[in-house]
């Protein structure tokens, strides 16, 4: 397990070769990654609601579904989605598929493949999952 301190390191060290306007949280696993983005990069943040997995990353649908209307305007905003973890892709895929109109869209992750990632490596408990 990471400690809190060496993954808060990881975001602190993060270098974003991208300016934004906007985070969009995916709900729930990003908006602790995203709350601490917005407090180091001091931007608009909105979550979007996409359910694929349960508490126990059991899954839930064969695809990620949008669980509420996106209820935010992306039209030619740069938008970093954030998540916790990326297993298979899909939710941010589906993410980047709602947000048509962004002039451009990145991801991040804590830990799997995006854009911008602390870890790639074996999933690995999160400090602040109980």
């Amino acid at each position: 397990m990471k400690t809190l301190e060496e993954i808060l390191e990881r975001f602190r060290a993060m270098e974003f070769e991208e300016e934004f306007d906007l985070i969009v949280a995916i709900a729930n696993g990003g908006i602790i990654p995203a709350a601490i983005l917005n407090q180091r990069l001091r931007l608009e943040m909105r979550l979007l609601y996409l359910g694929l997995r349960d508490d126990d990353q059991q899954l839930l649908y064969d695809s990620p579904r949008l669980l509420y209307p996106v209820d935010f305007e992306v039209k030619k905003k740069r938008v970093l989605v954030v998540d916790d973890r990326v297993n298979t892709g899909a939710t941010l895929v589906t993410a980047w598929e709602l947000l048509t109109g962004a002039k451009y869209v990145r991801t991040f992750a804590v830990n799997g493949q995006a854009d911008y990632s602390l870890y790639n490596e074996p999933c690995f408990p999160l400090p602040w999952n109980l």
